[in-house]
């Protein structure tokens, strides 16, 4: 079934995972070229802070003391905070090393930084001249030899990879630039975005959104930029997500409704998500802090003590979960990653789901349309195996902070 994935997808069987999952047409086609571009812009440090809420998360999948969670890393936030309710076991997988290599540094930071100062100092400013020394004195020694490869080894401009904590972390990755960007072509319009940090009520973040950056998705350049996959390349979205986000609307339109939730859904106060595409830092000091579970101090003990049950591994969710034995999940998380999969994709993934899920397990991904794939997709003898919950779907997806995707969906099994 794979290799059979593989051919159709245009690329050979010795391609990257990275770039089976992302190439899926002929690689003579437009389409096909668009994806090959993608797999080469995603091929690097993506994502240096995860865009899914994991409160949500976390109130979705009620993680207990003895379950074993199966995630797909990414920046490594989720997989992080998930470790404060404790499971037993969490295996987190990615096709991107750079995302792996940064979840191994935060994990072997929680374990060895002397203290949860230096680890908020390290993860929530991430703009500080001791990290470097506090990578080199207690987390480089403890890396796995590819995380310490990739922190270690040169950047292709200006120094090692490591000293991005030492710069300003989250202003690098391919989002991390692409906001950066954004930052820049809004002030030319004279707007600056981190105003809107200045709004002390929900009202007036609406007043900001409203007069100084919706009118912006009208101008004509915004509309012709934003009308190419390509444009959102730096968001981290392939050309098949592009489609499903867009739904049929122009893709300015969308952008701009998805941007005023992020900045309008949630006070400021408590999202930071908004704070970060706006301010570009965590409000990580004193009262009214605004971080994700794993940064927050009352979860530092049970962080340090969890991270010895996390496993990784650099290969596709669909291959992790077969290699699993029968009744040995309890949770999995796979983001959005259903978005980039055709139907037989999405089928050897949830028949290997299945095969390998306790009873009572639950699966949660997130889709750039608000609908999920899997009424559509899903071979119906898989798909009876598992009941939709749309209800608790809905209403913790409007509570996601990122407000950025279009549908939250959970699913339970049935046994």
């Amino acid at each position: 079934m794979q290799e059979q994935i593989i051919q159709e997808a245009g690329a050979t069987p010795s391609a990257s995972p990275l770039k089976r999952a992302a190439v899926r047409s002929s690689r003579t086609s437009r389409q096909g070229m668009l994806e090959r571009l993608f797999a080469l812009a995603f091929d690097g440090l993506v994502y240096p802070q995860i865009w899914e809420d994991p409160a949500v998360d976390m109130a979705a999948l009620e993680i207990e003391s003895g379950h074993h969670v199966v995630t797909i890393a990414s920046g490594g936030c989720n997989a992080m905070s998930y470790l404060t309710a404790g499971p037993a076991r969490l295996t987190a997988v990615d096709l991107n090393v750079a995302h792996l290599a940064l979840l191994d540094l935060k994990l072997k930071a929680a374990r060895h930084l002397p203290s949860h100062e230096d680890f908020a100092r390290f993860f929530a400013g991430a703009a500080s001249p001791l990290n470097p020394q506090l990578y080199e004195l207690f987390i480089e020694p403890n890396l796995t030899p590819e995380a310490r490869r990739y922190w270690s080894s040169k950047r292709p401009v200006g120094g090692r990879r490591i000293d991005m904590f030492e710069r300003g972390f989250y202003h690098y990755g391919l989002l991390g630039r692409f906001i950066s960007v954004a930052h820049m072509a809004v002030r030319l319009h004279g707007v600056r975005p981190a105003d809107i940090l200045n709004a002390t009520t929900i009202d007036e973040q609406r007043w900001f959104f409203a007069e100084k950056l919706e009118p912006l998705f009208r101008k004509p350049l915004v509309r012709w930029l934003t009308s190419s996959p390509v444009s959102l390349y730096g968001l981290g979205i392939p050309p098949a997500q592009y489609a499903e986000l867009a739904g049929g609307r122009h893709m300015a339109d969308v952008l701009s409704e998805r941007l005023g939730q992020l900045a309008c859904s949630h006070s400021l106060a408590e999202n930071y998500f908004a704070r970060q595409a706006f301010g570009r830092s965590y409000r990580h000091h004193g009262k009214g802090a605004s971080l994700p579970p794993y940064l927050q101090p009352e979860h530092w003990a049970a962080l340090r003590d969890a991270v010895p049950r996390v496993r990784t591994a650099n290969s596709p969710i669909t291959d992790v979960l077969a290699a699993h034995p029968e009744d040995s999940v309890d949770r999995v998380v796979l983001l959005d990653a259903q978005d980039w999969m055709d139907e037989a994709q999405i089928n050897a993934l949830w028949a290997a789901i299945t095969r390998s899920a306790r009873p009572g397990a639950r699966v949660i991904f997130r889709t750039a349309a608000p609908h999920s794939p899997l009424e559509a997709k899903l071979d119906r003898a898989i798909l009876e195996r598992w009941s939709y919950d749309a209800e608790t779907s809905q209403r913790l997806g409007a509570n996601d902070r990122s407000a950025i995707y279009g549908g939250f969906h959970i699913y339970r099994s049935r046994r």
